[in-house]
């Protein structure tokens, strides 16, 4: 059997788990599983933090599964890639491994009274006056306000980053962090990409923004590192967590399609 790779999916409202031949870049198999949203209040959108690793914990096993029926080696594995949903925010503590509080998703709009007032402050009150630096405007949409709101308003996120013990990050770090052992040594990293949707990073220097983060009063330790997209991060047992996989795909082997474009496998049980 050629060599495999494979994508953990991680999207707004499902998680998948995809194995594809190296050289021909043909989908092997692949399974998804269905994640709950949160909704608190109005306007406010939230997922538990473990309910995102349970459906990726699933996910891997039961494509496992399925490639034993299909008489392929899982060993075959050399690689795994994280394609995630962008902006949503999470804080966890590194030394239990507990989420501080469930992610909030980049579509929640709790932060619209703070992006108000920062536009209103901003010179010539124009939402875009941090653009040369992010290239992003001030919008609910991206990660520092929800950060910020977190250190404002949860209580264990605020003692956590007094003790130092808080690491902020994205969908891919936490997922990046639990998979190459979480509190027993776990990469606390993200890549550009994801970095760039936060509006703490600099789209010049590639690097977090000490001005962006006392703009936003955001402590720099709590962030992750900041790799490319497409290297190895750290392990899996002996399979190399090894970036963004839709893009390395892309650039390595070729593929232009997403692996939100993929249909459903047609062995994989109905979602319920």
């Amino acid at each position: 059997m050629d060599p495999l790779v494979a994508a953990i999916d991680q999207g707004t409202s499902s998680t998948r788990f995809l194995v594809f031949n190296a050289k021909t870049a043909e989908l092997i198999s692949h399974h998804q599983v269905e994640i709950k949203q949160i909704f608190p209040q109005e306007g406010w959108v939230e997922v538990d933090p473990k309910e995102i690793m349970q459906s990726v914990y699933e996910c891997l096993e039961r494509t496992c599964e399925k490639l034993g029926r299909l008489r392929v080696d899982v060993a075959d594995i050399k690689a795994v890639g994280v394609a995630n949903q962008r902006e949503t925010t999470l804080v966890w503590d590194k030394e239990t491994g507990e989420p501080l509080y469930n992610a909030i998703v980049w579509l929640d709009l709790r932060t619209q009274t703070t992006v108000e007032s920062l536009i209103h402050k901003a010179p010539g009150q124009d939402k875009n006056h941090l653009k040369h630096k992010t290239g992003l405007p001030i919008s609910t949409y991206f990660s520092a306000l929800k950060l910020r709101w977190l250190l404002d308003n949860v209580e264990a996120v605020r003692r956590a980053v007094r003790g130092g013990r808080a690491m902020f990050g994205t969908v891919d770090s936490w997922i990046i962090w639990c998979l190459t052992g979480g509190s027993s040594g776990g990469v606390h990293c993200t890549d550009v990409s994801n970095a760039s949707r936060t509006m703490l990073f600099n789209i010049h220097s590639l690097a977090w923004d000490p001005e962006l983060c006392r703009y936003f009063d955001v402590p720099m330790e709590i962030l992750p590192q900041v790799r490319s997209s497409s290297e190895i991060y750290g392990w899996m047992g002996s399979v190399a967590i090894a970036g963004a996989l839709v893009r390395w795909l892309k650039d390595n082997l070729g593929i232009v399609k997403s692996s939100s474009e993929i249909g459903p496998d047609p062995a994989a049980p109905p979602l319920t």
